[in-house]
């Protein structure tokens, strides 16, 4: 928080914090980190008033010892930084969206014929206020608790006053802090001013003590009290703030996020915390920050608040969805929002009179906050009797309310009596004056808001970007596997270049290729950047550094592996090829491919920081791939270029790489063209050379060899004179593209201020959103108030009481009758010392869940409680069976008998992330999980049916029809959450259902909904076993029965609540606990007995307790009678529908899969159109590239790499493609496989029946662009083969794409392994390498490269019947003896060699052309044009293997589990381990 010292009347509890305060960090190391976070406790309880009265002795001594150090401080002349924030008629103005049309691809084909369609409705944006008219003051030293429902403008509140309101169209209103206008805040304090949204992003291969430290390090003041250093102030920070959230014993583990392992949910939040913390900031604006954190741990998290406000003055602003009694008390204001207006303002102390006296009715055991929330609900507000037609019910009549009442005025004179208080001119010298002792002394701009210079942050970033690397083994083993496999391949492929002429095309070949490879590798590397662009622009946000410096960092911190990679590629290749073994001209190859690498791999990471996305960055890069191949000068040499792109050669870094190469390599050479002379054999070999000519390039009359800068001169323009300026160029490309991949990375911006728009399918958008909604809220006052119950509106607060006497439930919405009999179980589940185990990394193993007992009964509703990491997760999975990791010991029985087949099918499970497909309606979603998970023996119709009524139990008519989409583009928290249990209910689940923390990140009236449905649930005969974090009393009484665990999975209790808890509380006042107050929450309460919390301690051993308790006898007792009743009856026979492992037969699962896979296709027309632009750009740019190709001998090379380019453009489609096929696998394997959904195999049909539709109508776009500018043979028959091969070769590389992505953990590592395996087989395919001089050793990859047959098929089809004329240039020119003529000379030799002779009368300058039908070329690089069917036979062969591959890969690497055989010993069942915590995600 503040950068400063606090007054020196303060205690030492402020050293708790995340060490914002100056505080000689020198002594504080040398305090019991324990202690310390026991003293912040004390402090933190207290409200700013009575921040520094009240200490007892103990604490006035340590408040002592304290005392002197910040006197210390101040005499090191360190200054404070603490200020609040006013504002006076606050309006923010942002686009209204509250609902749009889905875009598809054919919304985009049909724009045309939709045009006035198009033109009315986008006249102009239409404009709301999201918030308006808001007033009030938070002063340093402050809380304000922002409430209100989901929606209703918190987070637009929180932005709005941390200064992020660039996704607003404007802010209107004043808002000043202690003075200082937002303008000015943000440009010279953007890091003191935070938004922490309530979304956790991190890097996920980093561990907790690399993030924490990383967040300290870059925050860290010049000037530091009592002369520490930097590295003793950083480890002091991360101590401090890893002991107050609890997170010393994650140091080592990585954050990870929802689909890499790492910590448990509730401890990556802490983690977010903590960070935002050590950022020192003095506003900031939390936003749900509680959301995943267990009750215990959110009050410590708002404690910790109120300590750092207490003692530093810094101000909080703070929006908690389900705050707790103890946590509302911590704050010294609330405000209340409904619908974007203001409502209430003022003390916490006064909120609850205040809306009692507008005529509302607050239910006992209802905490403070959840009744300023419910006010604004009208399905969850209660009217006084006599106050039914005086009492606002809407948000204006809210607002009028508030504006004509005494508190209003008061809030106004508040903000009045703040402003004259201030003065901004003297606020901001002294910010300065404080901002300036803590930043660099010759900071390049005095206005910068970082606290380090540009270098700083680049020095520990790039130590960052070290560590990154590391954590990252997967992709980082794969990179150097690629290079070393690679440069063993092609160094063995081109062994022993001969160094006469015959080598001269295998060694341009070999140079190429050796740029070829690394630049395919830098397109593969902009994957990475696409997953961290949230966690940069958040840090960006926090002021942590400039993201051009972490541009810059990551990509050098990458050099030292990169240069590992290219040292053995360049050594292996460069002398196994025989390339110009001399050192000079070693070191300038190895010098070129690096640099030349390295230039590339800016120039494509420059393209993905300007492009919004994965997709569009790699269609743009696939263009300029060819652009850059093209136009290196191998495939087109420059005096062949047509004149209207040659100058794409003066502007392509590769080209000025290869020409360095070429230049360097043939420098000197003098290469003997014997065996190429002409014309020679039989009785020319006895004629002298003055009669012959080398037929090559670059060749002399009369000699036998030829130079070999003649050779690069004659074929290229390429000069050795240009080497060392080419090197100057391309580093000037390099320096470009590095500073423009910086500019683009620092001006990149994410949207995230606009609020969640619900997206709807055409024909079901609403007309009116506002209309609707307000609509709906009387619809639900109406019921509310029919329903209500007795004239104070008392509701039951019994969990088995009878529905009808109690209102609350009327107003949710019932469980309709009609499926009450479908619910009704009679089955009982239990299970009995359940142990987990798992090996960590470092050997130890560590017990996850201790000897767990407990059951589940029909028509009961059973809360699992426990901090965050106490396995509640863990042992959640473990009894779903759906952990596949670890040692696995205890019974688990159903009815007394082991689980069967049928157990997993018979029960559902809500997960705690609401992960969806995000192209599916609510309804499509709902449907397919009916469809594929109820028994097969029940009619679809029923299925759908079923799925209607689940929407009305959830109610969800209102956006059943809208994409669930992505956050801010689709359904919200709340939403999201509904929809996770509406899939789980229509499934059927016949058994049992679980659901991880249901109510986590939803407000306290739509957790109150959820729990209610649930008891509705229970109460229909449903068996339900359901986390859950922070409950409020009264919807923790909904619950029957309670499993609380501690750390290690140690059960603390099981056994029933009882009418108000009191089963439970007296259970802990019996065994010794504290009393439990009448006002306070019973889930708190037990937690907090237990010591459950970051920094919480208990006095004794509670899972000892337990165990010695009279209460755990009665359980064991129970459930070992349990199985012996239960076991004893006969066993419930299941039908077939539920003993297999799917619901419905395999044809059914692959079409629905299908279907659904081609609708999120279909819906995702900014992918779909990617990848257009890519074939039809790529198509014509290489058609015109090579435009109307004569068949010369030139001509015949350029239809030769015409093909090339017709082929290589996979590469770049395979990695557009390979990011989403992830995504839906990631999607698969992390809920839809757990649940026996579909099989596996059906996702890989779906990709494949999705993706080639698409590629084969693109890649007739590509013909039809490519084939016809080129002039390739136009007869029926040349065109239609070459179109069907061309058709089977984009199924090909569809197939590839997809068979990768079986055995690589993410995009960029697919990216990689595509680069080997295409750069592989392109190499042994006789582009680059003829057969006759492929090594004997590798001809047989020459006969298995799928690439071959593609392009004997392709090129044999161009070519066959060519007639060739040679141009001028293209003649080898030689001189007949005296007195002979060119015919008479050297006819004998063309009728035995081919060609022709162009002047055969002539007696001088002989004109000999070395083909004379390109059937002679196709002849020399081993192509057969009578081959062509047999070629499309192993084309078929190959297809036939990918498809294999992607369905064996898969199984082999995805879904078996292998281990090595162990020999003697007791055979137990183990599985592989592969997470490091409790509660991995």
């Amino acid at each position: 928080m503040a950068p400063s010292a606090p007054p020196l009347d303060v205690d030492i509890e402020g050293q708790n914090d995340d060490t914002l305060d100056a505080v000689e960090l020198s002594n504080v190391r040398d305090l019991d980190l324990g202690r310390l976070a026991s003293l912040t406790r004390t402090l933190s309880v207290r409200s700013a008033s009575q921040a520094h009265v009240g200490l007892d002795e103990e604490d006035f001594k340590l408040e002592r010892v304290l005392r002197t150090r910040l006197r210390a401080e101040a005499q090191d002349g360190i200054k404070p930084r603490a200020f609040g924030v006013a504002f006076s008629d606050l309006t923010v103005i942002g686009e209204d969206m509250g609902a749009t049309q889905l875009t598809t691809i054919g919304e985009i084909l049909m724009a045309p014929f939709r045009f006035s369609e198009k033109f009315r409705s986008g006249r102009g944006r239409k404009y709301r206020n999201l918030i308006q008219h808001f007033n009030g003051v938070v002063r340093k030293g402050e809380m304000l608790l922002v409430l209100g429902r989901p929606g209703a403008g918190c987070s637009t509140l929180l932005r709005t006053i941390a200064g992020e309101v660039g996704g607003y169209k404007s802010v209107e209103g004043m808002l000043s802090y202690d003075g200082v206008d937002q303008k000015t805040m943000k440009q010279k304090f953007k890091g003191d001013v935070l938004y922490s949204s309530e979304v956790d992003e991190h890097f996920p291969t980093l561990n907790v003590d690399q993030t924490l430290s990383f967040a300290a390090d870059v925050k860290a003041p010049r000037v530091r009290a009592g002369g520490v250093s930097r590295e003793e102030y950083v480890k002091d920070v991360r101590d401090i703030l890893a002991t107050v959230f609890g997170l010393t014993h994650t140091y080592h583990t990585p954050v990870g996020n929802d689909y890499i392992r790492g910590v448990s949910g509730g401890e990556r939040k802490r983690v977010s915390l903590a960070e935002v913390m050590a950022g020192r900031a003095n506003l900031v604006s939390w936003d749900n920050s509680t959301r995943g954190l267990d009750a215990s741990t959110a009050l410590e998290y708002t404690e910790t608040l109120r300590a750092v406000t207490n003692l530093l003055e810094n101000t909080a602003i703070v929006a908690i969805y389900q705050a707790g009694e103890n946590i509302y008390k911590l704050f010294d204001k609330v405000t209340v929002i409904y619908s974007g207006r203001q409502v209430y303002f003022g003390p916490v102390d006064k909120g609850k009179e205040y809306f009692e006296n507008m005529g509302y009715y607050c239910p006992p055991r209802q905490t403070t906050a959840e009744f300023l929330t419910s006010v604004t609900d009208p399905a969850g507000r209660f009217v006084k009797q006599g106050y039914e037609k005086t009492v606002p019910k809407t948000a204006l009549e809210f607002e009028a309310y508030w504006q004509a009442s005494p508190e209003f005025q008061e809030c106004i004179r508040e903000v009045e009596a703040y402003n004259s208080e201030v003065q901004g001119g003297e606020t901001l010298k002294y910010l300065e004056e404080s901002a300036k002792q803590e930043r660099p002394k010759h900071s390049t701009s005095k206005n910068s808001p970082y606290t380090l210079s540009f270098f700083m942050q680049f020095k520990i970033l790039l130590r960052r970007g070290f560590q990154r690397q590391k954590g990252d083994r997967a992709y980082l083993f794969t990179s150097v596997f690629a290079s070393v496999v690679q440069s063993l391949i092609i160094g063995s492929l081109f062994y022993n270049i001969s160094d006469t002429y015959a080598g001269v095309f295998s060694r341009g070949g070999v140079l190429f290729f050796s740029l070829l490879f690394f630049t395919l590798n830098s397109l593969a590397e902009m994957a990475i950047q696409y997953p961290q662009r949230a966690i940069v622009h958040k840090q960006k946000r926090f002021a942590f550094y400039h993201p051009a410096a972490e541009a810059l960092a990551f990509m050098i911190s990458t050099i030292p592996i990169k240069l590992v990679s290219m040292t053995v590629f360049c050594i292996v290749l460069y002398f196994l090829a025989n390339l110009n073994r001399k050192a000079g001209q070693f070191f300038i190859f190895y010098l070129f491919v690096n640099l030349t690498s390295f230039t590339m791999n800016a120039f494509f990471q420059m393209i993905s920081s300007f492009s919004p996305s994965l997709a569009l960055a790699n269609s743009v890069a696939g263009l300029f791939l060819m652009v850059i191949f093209i136009y290196a000068g191998y495939l087109i040499p420059r005096p062949l270029m047509k004149v209207w792109f040659g100058w794409l050669s003066r502007v392509n870094p590769l080209a000025f790489g290869f020409e360095a190469l070429m230049g360097s390599e043939f420098h000197g050479r003098k290469m003997d063209c014997t065996s190429y002379l002409i014309p020679q054999g039989g009785a020319y070999d006895d004629i002298s050379t003055d009669y012959k000519v080398c037929a090559g390039t670059g060749s002399q009359p009369t000699l036998s060899y030829i130079y070999g800068d003649n050779y690069i001169t004659d074929s290229f323009e390429y000069k050795f004179t240009h080497v060392w300026r080419n090197f100057g160029i391309i580093i000037g490309f390099m320096f470009f593209f590095i500073a423009m991949y910086m500019l683009g990375t620092e001006w990149s911006r994410l949207s995230g201020n606009e609020a969640d728009v619900l997206i709807f399918r055409r024909g079901h958008v609403p007309v009116d959103t506002e209309a609707i909604a307000l609509q709906k809220q009387k619809d639900a006052e109406k019921a509310r108030q029919d329903a209500l119950a007795g004239p104070e509106g008392e509701s039951s607060s019994s969990s088995t009481s009878d529905e009808k006497a109690n209102p609350e439930y009327d107003a949710i919405g019932k469980v309709p009758s009609r499926v009450n009999s479908s619910l009704r179980m009679s089955e009982i589940f239990s299970w009995q010392h359940v142990n987990y185990n798992v090996i960590l990394d470092d050997g130890e193993d560590r017990r996850l869940l201790c000897d767990v007992q407990g059951y589940t009964k029909p028509g009961t509703l059973t809360a699992l409680m426990g901090e965050s990491g106490a396995g509640k997760t863990t042992l959640l999975n473990t009894l779903a069976q759906r952990i596949n990791v670890g040692v696995i010991t205890g019974d688990m029985f159903v009815d007394g008998k082991p689980l069967n087949s049928g157990f997993k099918r018979r029960t559902g499970y809500v997960q705690q992330q609401d992960l969806h497909v995000a192209e599916s309606t609510v309804r499509e979603a709902l449907r397919f999980a009916a469809l594929l998970r109820q028994p097969n023996n029940v009619p679809v119709s029923e299925k759908y049916e079923y799925v209607e009524t689940v929407i009305e139990m959830l109610g969800m008519e209102s956006y059943a029809e809208a994409v669930v989409g992505r956050p801010g583009q689709g359904l919200n928290v709340e939403q999201r959450k509904k929809l996770s249990i509406g899939v789980e209910l229509a499934s059927r689940p016949s058994l049992l259902l679980f659901l991880d923390e249901p109510t986590s990140g939803l407000d306290s009236q739509s957790a109150w909904a959820i729990v209610q449905l649930l008891r509705r649930l229970a109460n229909a005969g449903q068996s339900i076993l359901c986390t859950i974090h922070q409950p409020s009393a009264t919807l923790f009484e909904q619950f029957d029965k309670l499993l609380l665990l501690r750390k290690g999975g140690q059960t603390v209790y099981f056994g029933d609540i009882g009418e108000n808890s009191s089963t439970l509380i007296n259970y802990f006042e019996t065994q010794g606990a504290p009393k439990c107050g009448e006002d306070e929450n019973p889930a708190e309460y037990i937690l907090n007995c237990i010591g459950a919390g970051a920094t919480a301690s208990t006095d004794r051993n509670w899972y000892d307790v337990w165990v010695a308790s009279p209460n755990f006898e009665q359980v064991t007792r129970e459930v070992n009678e349990l199985h012996a009743e239960l076991s004893q009856l006969p066993a419930r026979t299941l039908g077939e529908e539920f003993t297999g492992r799917f619901a419905v037969p395999w044809t059914t699962q692959v079409r629905a899969v299908c279907i659904r896979t081609y609708q999120q296709y279909w819906r995702e027309p900014s992918y779909i159109l990617a990848k257009f632009s890519l074939y039809i750009m790529a198509g014509l740019f290489v058609g015109f590239s090579f435009w109307d190709s004569k068949f010369t001998i030139a001509g015949v090379s350029n239809l030769l790499f015409g093909v090339f380019l017709s082929v290589i453009i996979g590469v770049p489609l395979m990695n557009q493609m390979q990011p989403r096929a992830i995504e839906i696998r990631e999607l698969y394997e992390v809920r839809e496989a757990a649940s026996n959904t579909y099989h596996w195999s059906c996702m890989m049909i779906g990709l494949l029946v999705s993706e080639i539709p698409y590629n084969v109508t693109f890649a007739t776009i590509f013909y039809n662009c490519y084939y016809w500018p080129i002039h390739y043979f136009r007869s029926t028959e040349r065109a239609g083969y070459y179109y069907f091969v061309y058709i089977l070769y984009t199924i090909f590389w569809t197939s590839l794409g997809l068979a990768i992505t079986t055995f690589v953990p993410d995009a960029a590592t697919a990216n990689i392994a595509t680069s080997l395996l295409v750069s592989m087989i392109l190499s042994f395919s006789g582009i680059f390498q003829p057969f006759s001089s492929i090594p004997h050793f590798w001809k047989f990859m020459y006969r298995i490269s799928p690439i071959t047959y593609f392009v004997q098929s392709l090129l044999g089809n161009v070519l066959h019947d060519g007639e060739v004329t040679c141009k001028d240039t293209e003649f080898n020119i030689f001189s007949p003896p005296p007195s002979m003529t060119c015919y008479e000379y050297a006819q004998d030799y063309v009728d035995v060699a081919g060609g022709y002779i162009n002047n055969p009368n002539a007696t001088a300058d002989c004109q000999f052309c070395k083909w004379s039908v390109a059937d002679q070329y196709l002849e020399l690089v081993s192509i057969n044009f009578d081959q062509r069917w047999r070629n499309v036979g192993f084309i078929c062969v190959y297809l036939l293997f990918n498809v294999t591959f992607i369905f064996a890969g898969f199984y082999v690497f995805r879904i078996a589990h292998w281990s090595m055989p162990k020999f003697g010993g007791k055979k137990e069942k183990k599985i592989e381990k592969k997470t490091e915590d409790e509660e991995s995600t």
